[in-house]
């Protein structure tokens, strides 16, 4: 059954090399907010997802050092500029 699934594969690239990731469709289409394009909808599950792992290190974590301090501090940064919103607003997790 699974099979039938319609898939879209996504081309990820940077600097030094590149992937693809496959996933369902139509969970595109679910997780997509209004007008977006299925790439601006991966991109925004990308950025939450290490947005959501980098406050799970910092928060959740045993003894983060500096450096894991301020990548989150970063991520957390681009997260609102990305959605307006500060991380804690947007999932209601704030510490």
């Amino acid at each position: 059954m699974s099979d039938d699934v319609e898939t879209v594969t996504f081309s990820i690239e940077s600097e030094d090399d590149a992937d693809e990731v496959t996933i369902p469709a139509g969970l595109v289409d679910l997780v997509a907010e209004g007008e977006q394009t299925d790439a601006e909808t991966v991109g925004d599950v990308v950025l939450l997802s290490f947005a959501s792992r980098a406050h799970h290190l910092v928060h959740h974590g045993h003894g983060a050092d500096e450096d894991v301090e301020a990548q989150e501090a970063r991520v957390m940064d681009l997260f609102e500029e990305r959605f307006g919103v500060t991380f804690g607003e947007a999932t209601g997790h704030q510490h």
